[in-house]
């Protein structure tokens, strides 16, 4: 049986620091509940000249130079994006030129928050029907350029970065993408999001600028995160056949501390084995799991032959797990 394993990770994010304090559009006095309600001390921005493309190229630079892949030899990139170069056409081919991978047949995806975990389970699904030996998947997102500077809902929260995972096949049953567990539901699809741009709404049917920009109703998408995100970590171990205490180490979504404390409270797990970097990048969307991978393993949380879960949830609503074993 194929598996697909983790043969190499990488992450960029921009140089640009923007620390809560620097942020003095809002009133002072409003400043300190950034951290506090969220755990978000700190962001990345890109540059004035930099594009969702751009992150995702240096993501993928640094993950195949990790190991001297050749770019050449990508058969396969996922893109998961919620805030692409262009509405049309796919940001992936733009990386796929830029990072050389002429073989390469390219496309993204968009599943919002939630993209990294669905794009392992693609992933997968190609190295297992024998499509792809090679998939390359980046997580890339550039949100502060769709969201409303002005916009306290929002804009303190969120911050650019990029993640690249190489998938490789391999015949170790013990090794790689173990289970993956996906859900949607279609009735939430307008608490995250951006209204206009599409068919639905189109630019020139704007009555207000916001309308063009991200926007989202916290408190539902909280509770969301918290009931769905607990459950669907016991669902993806319980089908997978794996207990939870195995488990090394959860690379979950980086929305807010305060879910992952809920969950992690929710399922009496102790809250060190939740990885977090929300403090240094804030909410880098569905580029916050594969960043968080690339540091787990970079920095030797985890090591080969450890169980990590990764979990996230988003727009759609949609939201989903993936059992590895690295």
């Amino acid at each position: 049986m194929l598996r697909s394993v983790i043969a190499s990770t990488g992450s960029y994010l921009p140089e640009r620091v923007i620390r809560n304090e620097d942020l003095t559009q809002f009133p002072a006095d409003a400043i300190p509940m950034i951290g506090e309600k969220t755990g978000v001390f700190a962001r990345r921005f890109a540059g004035e000249g930099e594009c969702t493309s751009d992150l995702a190229s240096r993501a993928a630079c640094a993950c195949l130079d990790g190991i001297s892949f050749p770019a050449e030899q990508v058969e396969a990139i996922v893109l998961s994006t919620s805030s692409p170069d262009r509405m049309q056409p796919a940001t992936a081919t733009r990386v796929q030129h830029l990072i050389g991978a002429a073989r390469a047949f390219a496309f993204d995806i968009n599943s919002v928050c939630s993209g990294s975990v669905y794009g392992i389970a693609l992933a997968d699904a190609l190295i297992r029907s024998k499509r792809c030996r090679n998939v390359l998947l980046i997580a890339s997102e550039v949100y502060s350029k769709i969201m409303n500077p002005k916009d306290f809902s929002t804009y303190p929260f969120f911050g650019d970065g990029s993640g690249a995972v190489l998938f490789q096949a391999g015949r170790d049953a013990s090794r790689g993408v173990l289970h993956s567990s996906l859900r949607s539901d279609g009735s939430g699809c307008d608490l995250i999001g951006v209204k206009a741009g599409g068919t639905m709404l189109p630019y020139e049917k704007i009555t207000n600028f916001r309308q063009a920009l991200f926007s989202m109703r916290g408190i539902e998408v909280f509770n969301f995160a918290v009931d769905r995100g607990a459950e669907i970590i016991v669902q993806t171990a319980e089908e997978a056949g794996v207990p939870l205490r195995e488990i090394r180490c959860f690379a979950c979504h980086q929305a807010n501390a305060n879910i992952i404390r809920r969950i992690s409270k929710k399922l009496a797990l102790p809250a060190d084995l939740f990885f977090g970097n929300l403090h240094r990048y804030g909410n880098t969307a569905s580029a916050s799991v594969l960043i968080s991978l690339d540091e787990v393993l970079s920095e030797g949380i985890v090591s080969k032959g450890d169980l990590v879960m990764t979990l996230a949830f988003g727009g759609g609503l949609s939201w989903g797990a993936n059992l590895i074993r690295i």
